[in-house]
């Protein structure tokens, strides 16, 4: 497979101590391109970063100082995609045969969006000619896997510490989402699987932040979480897990990807976001909406 070895995959920047009983991840704003995965592309430049959720790992870098892990990806989505089931795969853009326990018929996988993407956000395609079954198989064994293991490790910490936690699944979304039936172009989403990832409670109080901060903020349409927050969130255990979409156009350049001058007022708004998050956790902790039974 392509080396991607010669950094570290994923980052887990700790805090001194945790304090909260909250994990933060960024799964999509990795941002460092293998030159050899490079080399497979038709795509270069910009074209191949459509898909990053463009520095949301910067957005929320205060989590460590606020006493929670924070877990980012540094490969990019383009090359693997851990918020997808770990076999999510197209036949289509293999040269050999998957193993029969591949899903190849999700929705997510025929729209070229599957745990090795076939397209980035614009569908362009990236690749130039088939992969290796081999190579696609590696690449789940050896970045996707490690990487669930690094997150399950914190949410496990975090559940025994505290007797309950919450996942904050940190992703971006084009400037161009509109609030279904109107105009209005929603700064965030908070997803929680419509009820079933985390507390009606929790997601209720994110929203309202988020609105008293001046922000338009929505629950559920269009984003509701994917693999991620669908696969770690069981309240009924006391582990909460949440999605949030930033909208990238209050923060960045779509076009040139450049931070905007008020990048800044963002960071500290979402910093603000994460305190009042982990003040009202802290306040209701023993509420059995949120502690396990």
């Amino acid at each position: 497979m392509p080396e991607i070895r010669e950094y570290e995959l994923f980052e887990i920047r700790e805090p001194v101590s945790q304090t909260i009983p909250f994990v933060y991840n960024s799964p999509h704003s990795g941002r460092i391109y293998p030159p050899e995965f490079i080399a497979q592309s038709r795509l270069e430049g910009i074209s191949i970063r459509r898909s990053e959720d463009h520095y949301v790992d910067e957005l929320f870098a205060a989590a460590s100082l606020l006493g929670a892990p924070l877990l980012l990806a540094n490969f990019p989505r383009a090359y693997l995609d851990v918020n997808r089931e770990p076999y999510e795969l197209d036949p289509r853009m293999f040269e050999g045969l998957l193993p029969p326990y591949a899903n190849i018929n999700s929705l997510r996988v025929a729209g070229g969006l599957g745990t090795i993407p076939r397209i980035v956000a614009e569908n362009m395609e990236i690749y130039a000619r088939r992969l290796r079954v081999e190579e696609g198989l590696d690449r789940v064994e050896s970045v996707y896997k490690p990487y669930h293991a690094a997150l399950r490790r914190l949410i496990a910490r975090t559940h025994v510490q505290f007797g309950f936690g919450v996942l904050i699944d940190c992703h971006s979304m084009p400037g161009n989402v509109r609030v279904a039936g109107s105009n209005a172009r929603p700064d965030f989403i908070i997803g929680d699987r419509y009820g079933t990832s985390a507390s009606a409670e929790l997601s209720r109080t994110a929203i309202s932040i988020l609105e008293e901060m001046g922000f338009t903020a929505i629950r559920n349409k269009p984003y509701a979480g994917g693999f991620i927050t669908e696969h770690y969130g069981r309240p009924s255990r006391g582990l909460h897990a949440l999605q949030i979409e930033v909208n990238r156009a209050i923060y960045v350049d779509e076009v040139t990807l450049e931070k905007r001058a008020d990048f800044p007022l963002i960071v500290n708004a979402v910093t603000g976001f994460m305190q009042q998050m982990a003040s009202y956790v802290q306040q209701f902790a023993s509420d059995t909406a949120l502690a396990a039974e």
